[in-house]
């Protein structure tokens, strides 16, 4: 069985920097440090800061006073950080910088007197963090028939945003029926989307053209894994989101000679070897692995001023 794998897969720097953030503040101010919500869509990614220390809650009313605060990489609203400052809570923010460009983007958008409309998924943490962060009425649309249904007249001055976690392919359609819909309307360049996004669902359409079936590792309420999962679908392939070796089924290889296998940005790679590890269990015949070609990439994003160079030398 060949076992082949996705290029680029797995952690994006924006996850990268995020762990980073919570390891460092339990180096730095010791333990507990408490997290909003989860730092990232990986409960493997959570127990491993939970066994070090850091105390995931979902409201700031779970904070005790004074204790050292992480925002977690999908963002929060104003309200949230306006309370962390009422409650004078020392916080570092873990939010994505790509995030907070959309963030950045949406508030200009706004002062230059546009209305704005959000591309996303209702209830998903950065959609609810960006529409808290704009400070004026965000309308969200989800699909091109939403679109259609929208009540801001077309002559409107309005301006778009996307959740990061959706890709180039995943909003075209969206911008499409709403430069259709509307006279005045203006957007960011493509390039501004989530570069890992895109790379890691181009990187499934590559594997689908050599693989039998796909598995991607990632979280149940991971959007950008469940989007490769459906991506895989939508060109044909089996494909499949496994958490990690434990909930292979054989069923899903049986009988295949090429096992496509990639992870959402959320999911560690030490899975993505827990899942080889599995397939060499059930397979049959010899496993060999390989990695396609693909985008490497090499871009690191900068930790907050408080935590740089702070790094505690191993023992």
């Amino acid at each position: 069985m060949r076992v082949i794998l996705a290029q680029p897969r797995g952690f994006c720097a924006g996850v990268v920097r995020a762990i980073d953030i919570v390891e460092r503040a339990l180096e730095k101010y010791g333990e507990p440090v408490y997290v909003r919500h989860e730092i990232v869509h990986n409960k493997h990614v959570v127990d491993t800061l939970k066994n070090k220390g850091a105390v995931f809650v979902e409201e700031l009313t779970e904070v005790p006073d004074g204790a050292v605060t992480v925002f977690s990489a999908h963002g929060v609203p104003k309200t949230v950080v306006q309370t962390a400052q009422d409650r004078k809570l020392p916080v570092l923010d873990a939010t994505c910088p790509l995030v907070s460009k959309v963030h950045n983007q949406g508030k200009r958008y706004v002062q230059h007197g546009r209305q704005l409309i959000l591309i996303g998924h209702a209830g998903h943490p950065e959609v609810e963090g960006t529409m808290g962060q704009v400070g004026a009425p965000v309308t969200l649309v989800q699909s091109e028939a939403e679109v259609a249904d929208m009540t801001i007249p077309t002559a409107t001055p309005v301006a778009y945003i996307t959740q990061t976690t959706l890709s180039i392919d995943d909003t075209k359609g969206i911008i499409l029926a709403l430069k259709k819909r509307f006279s005045d309307i203006v957007g960011p360049e493509t390039t501004d989307i989530c570069y890992a996004t895109q790379n890691r669902q181009t990187a499934v359409r590559q594997l689908a053209e050599v693989a039998d079936v796909i598995l991607v590792v990632g979280a149940k309420n991971s959007s950008n894994s469940n989007r490769l999962v459906e991506i895989g679908r939508e060109v044909g392939v089996p494909s499949y989101l496994l958490a990690d070796g434990s909930e292979l089924r054989p069923e899903w290889v049986q009988g295949k000679s090429a096992v496509g296998l990639t992870a959402g940005a959320s999911a560690p790679e030490r899975l993505v070897e827990d899942v080889i590890a599995a397939l060499r269990r059930i397979a049959v015949a010899p496993v060999s692995v390989e990695t396609m070609d693909g985008k490497k990439e090499h871009i690191e994003f900068r930790l907050p001023a408080e935590l740089r160079n702070d790094r505690v030398p191993a023992a």
